[in-house]
């Protein structure tokens, strides 16, 4: 496509699915200046092969984390070639990602896009937990020996999860061996959004020009908190963006008071939910 338009200040939406980051890029779709791609991960994984953390396009050896050292010249022309074209076709000016894995990436997505901007999304782990374990038991799929879920093909997501985030991790690290086991949903979920939560703190404070912390429960609830997001994106104000979310977005139902975790978990999540301001 000859005049596919340039790529300029792409906004990536990071964090952990089930915590609103669909509504998030949803109601950023309605923006005039705004076209929205729901996790493109065959895009992703046509970039990088080795990206493919679930399974769903190829079975090679995997990684969670991505650096700029990953990136090369070749990778950064198919990208903005490809999204070049999609603004064309969608007659927008600023693409949204929505991917919440890019949170372990963030320096691989930079090197590709320098001017790139990042909405970190959080939400109340009890709910994020509880909505996991609900989405694996409505969608999850068994056929003879395979099963995929939340957690990937066969586990791979939380096999990767353990070895290469959890492993590492100063707290939950030492008690991996036991983690690996956790079979439950709600017990995964939880581990995964300790150290999703914990990166993306990290993220907002190593790059606070760059990556803005969301709490979801206030996007949802109010117009100064969306107004942020306009602001740290440099998306002018608009109509038909405001009158959506108002129309759509309610305030977020309590799904479980608490929620029971392994004594190997349960300090580290009760204290990340303090340090994102929850009970």
């Amino acid at each position: 496509m000859p005049f596919a338009r340039q790529v300029k200040a792409p906004i990536f939406i990071l964090g952990i699915g089930r915590s609103g980051t669909t509504i998030l890029g949803v109601t950023l779709a309605m923006h005039d200046a705004v076209g929205f791609l729901n996790e493109p991960k065959a895009l992703w994984s046509y970039l990088y092969p080795e990206e493919d953390i679930i399974g769903n396009y190829n079975l090679n050896d995997a990684r969670y984390r991505l650096s700029d050292t990953e990136v090369n010249l070749e990778m950064i022309r198919k990208a903005h070639r490809i999204l070049g074209n999609y603004l064309t076709l969608s007659c927008s000016y600023r693409v949204v990602d929505k991917y919440p894995e890019l949170v372990f990436r963030l320096d691989f997505v930079r090197a590709i896009f320098p001017d790139a901007k990042f909405l970190f999304l959080y939400r109340n782990g009890i709910d994020t937990c509880c909505s996991i374990k609900a989405w694996s038991h409505r969608l999850g799929v068994n056929v003879d020996e395979t099963s995929h879920d939340w957690w990937g093909l066969n586990d791979r997501k939380w096999t990767l999860l353990c070895d290469q985030i959890v492993a590492t991790d100063l707290v939950l690290g030492p008690h991996i061996d036991k983690i690996r086991l956790f079979s439950a949903h709600e017990h995964r979920a939880a581990v995964e959004w300790i150290v999703t939560m914990k990166e993306g703190m990290r993220l907002a404070t190593e790059y606070p020009d760059k990556v803005l912390p969301v709490k979801y429960e206030n996007y949802t609830m109010s117009l100064n908190a969306r107004k942020k997001v306009l602001d740290f994106c440099d998306l002018p104000p608009d109509k038909r963006y405001d009158e959506y979310c108002s129309k759509v977005l309610k305030k977020p139902v309590e799904m479980e008071s608490k929620i029971a975790l392994p004594e190997e978990i349960e300090s580290e999540f009760i204290r990340v939910m303090g340090m994102l301001g929850y009970e």
